[in-house]
C-alpha cells in the first residue's frame, strides 16, 4: 500500500491531507471547550447546533461548489480554500458570542465542503491505474481512522502546557500547511466541461448519481454506514459512562475498537478488491454491521449490555463501516467522465452527509426515549432497508461494458464510428441520458 507514497504529487496530496486532518481534529477537541466557557450547562446545545450547521453546509454548498470546480484552476482553489479555513480558525480564539462561533464554523465547512470533494476528484487523475487508486482510497480511510487517535492524544499533550485557544492554532498550522502542499505540486485539471446554466451546472452530478445503478446502491449503502456509524459515534458515551459506569479511558478504547476495525478493514481491502468486485465486497460491510448490531440488541435482551462483547461489536462495525465506504470512490471514477468527477464527488459528499444529518439526531433520540435495545434495533432495521435497497437496485451483474444502440445519434456521429449499436463503459452524459442499452 506504501509503494504509492513513491509518487511524488501523490504523496504531498496525502500528508496535505494528514495536515488537515490533524488540524480538524484539534479544533473539535478545543470547540468543546470553548462552548463549555461560553454556554456552561448549555454547551451541550450549542455543539450540536455546530455539528447541526456543519452537516447542513456540506449537504448545500458542497453541489454547489462541484458545479464550477472544473472553470478554475484546482491547485488554485484548493490552496484557497485551506486559506480560508484557517483564517476562520484563526479568528475562532477571539469570539465571545456563541453566535461568532455559529458564523466562522459555517465559513470553514464550507471552504470543506468544497475542497473535500475538489480533492478527492483530484487523485484518481493522479493516480489513473485502478490498481493504485484503489491503495490511495484504503491510505486515505487509514489516515482518517488515524486521525480519531492521534488527534485526541496530541491535543490532551498540548492541553498540559497551554490553554485550548492555542489549539486553534494547531488548526490555523494544519490548514497552513496543507495548502503549502498543495501548491508544491502540479496538479492536473481536466478540460472544462461544455457551457451549461447555473442549474444544469449545480444539479448535474446529483442527476448522474441518481440515474446510475451502481450509485444509487452506494447511497443506499451509505444510509446502512451512516446508521451503524451514528450509533457508535452518537450513543458509546452514554452505553460506557452511563450503562456500564466505566472510565474516560473504557470510553477511549471502546471508540479504538471501532477505530481499530475500520482500519483492518483498510489494510486488509487493496489485496481483496484485487480479486474481487466491488459490490459483493461492500455488501458485505453492510450485511456484517447490521448482524453485529441485531447481535448486540439480543445479547442485551438476554443478559444486559457487557464492555467486551461491546468491545467486539464496534471492532466487527468497524471492519464493515470501512468496507463500505472505501471503495465508493472506485465506483465514483467508474461512472462520470474525468470532467465530470467533480459535481460527482460533490453529489456523493452531499448525499453521504444527508444520510447522517438523518442519523445523528435519530440515534440521540432514540437512545434517550427507548433506551439502548430500541436505538440498537430501529437503527439496525434502517441500515438493513439500505441493504435491501443497494441489492434491489445495484444490478449483480455491473458489467464493464455494456452494448447498447444510438437512435438519438445521426450515423455519422463521431462517437457511432458508423456503427449505431457497440459496446462500451456506460455513463451517463449527453449521448447516453439514462441507465438503458437503447437511446
Amino acid at each position: 500500500m506504501l509503494e504509492i507514497l513513491a509518487d511524488r504529487t501523490y504523496r504531498h496530496l496525502f500528508l496535505a491531507q494528514v495536515m488537515a486532518l490533524l488540524g480538524t481534529g484539534l479544533a473539535t477537541v478545543a470547540l468543546g471547550l470553548l462552548a463549555y466557557d461560553l454556554a456552561d450547562d448549555g454547551a451541550a446545545m450549542v455543539l450540536g447546533t455546530v455539528f447541526t450547521i456543519k452537516m447542513v453546509a456540506y449537504v448545500g454548498i458542497a453541489p454547489i461548489a462541484g458545479a464550477f470546480a472544473d472553470r478554475v484552476n484546482r491547485r488554485a482553489l484548493l490552496v484557497g480554500l485551506d486559506v480560508v479555513r484557517a483564517g476562520a480558525a484563526l479568528c475562532l480564539p477571539f469570539v465571545t458570542e456563541v453566535w461568532h462561533v455559529y458564523v466562522l464554523i459555517f465559513l470553514l465547512q464550507s471552504a470543506s465542503a468544497a475542497f473535500t470533494p475538489t480533492f478527492q476528484a483530484t487523485i484518481p487523475d493522479v493516480l489513473p491505474e485502478e490498481a493504485r487508486y484503489t491503495r490511495a482510497l484504503s491510505l486515505s480511510r487509514l489516515a482518517y481512522d488515524l486521525e480519531n487517535i492521534v488527534s485526541p492524544t496530541l491535543a490532551a499533550l498540548l492541553l498540559a502546557v497551554m490553554s485550548y485557544n492555542s489549539l486553534f492554532l494547531g488548526t490555523v498550522a494544519g490548514f497552513s500547511a496543507s495548502a503549502l502542499l498543495v501548491v508544491s505540486v502540479m496538479l492536473p485539471s481536466p478540460k472544462p466541461s461544455e457551457p451549461r446554466g447555473i442549474y444544469d451546472r449545480t444539479t448535474r452530478g446529483i442527476r448522474i448519481y441518481l440515474a446510475t445503478p451502481r450509485l444509487r446502491g452506494l447511497l443506499a449503502l451509505n444510509l446502512a454506514a451512516a446508521s451503524a456509524g451514528a450509533m457508535v459515534l452518537v450513543n458509546s458515551v452514554v452505553l460506557v459512562r452511563g450503562t456500564l459506569g466505566l472510565s474516560e479511558s473504557a470510553l477511549a478504547w471502546t471508540m479504538f475498537a471501532f477505530g481499530a476495525g475500520s482500519m483492518l478493514a483498510a489494510l486488509l481491502l487493496p489485496r481483496l478488491l484485487d480479486r474481487v468486485p466491488d459490490r459483493p465486497v461492500m455488501v458485505g460491510g453492510a450485511a456484517l454491521m447490521v448482524l453485529t448490531l441485531m447481535a448486540l440488541a439480543g445479547g442485551i435482551a438476554i443478559i444486559g449490555l457487557d464492555w467486551p462483547f461491546l468491545l467486539g461489536a464496534w471492532l466487527l462495525v468497524g471492519l464493515g463501516y470501512s468496507a463500505v465506504l472505501t471503495p465508493s470512490g472506485r465506483l465514483i471514477r467508474r461512472s462520470a467522465h474525468a470532467e465530470d468527477r467533480p459535481s460527482l464527488f460533490a453529489a456523493q459528499f452531499a448525499l453521504s452527509h444527508a444520510c447522517w444529518l438523518l442519523t445523528y439526531p435519530l440515534s440521540g433520540w432514540l437512545l434517550t426515549a427507548h433506551g439502548s435495545l430500541g436505538a440498537l434495533l430501529v437503527l439496525a432495521m434502517l441500515a438493513a432497508s439500505g441493504l435491501f435497497f443497494a441489492l434491489f437496485v445495484w444490478p449483480v451483474e455491473d458489467l464493464s461494458e455494456v452494448e447498447h444502440t444510438h437512435d438519438n445519434l445521426p450515423l455519422d456521429h463521431p462517437h457511432l464510428q458508423g456503427h449505431r449499436t457497440h459496446s462500451h463503459s456506460l455513463i451517463i452524459d449527453e449521448k447516453h441520458p439514462r441507465w438503458d442499452t437503447h437511446f
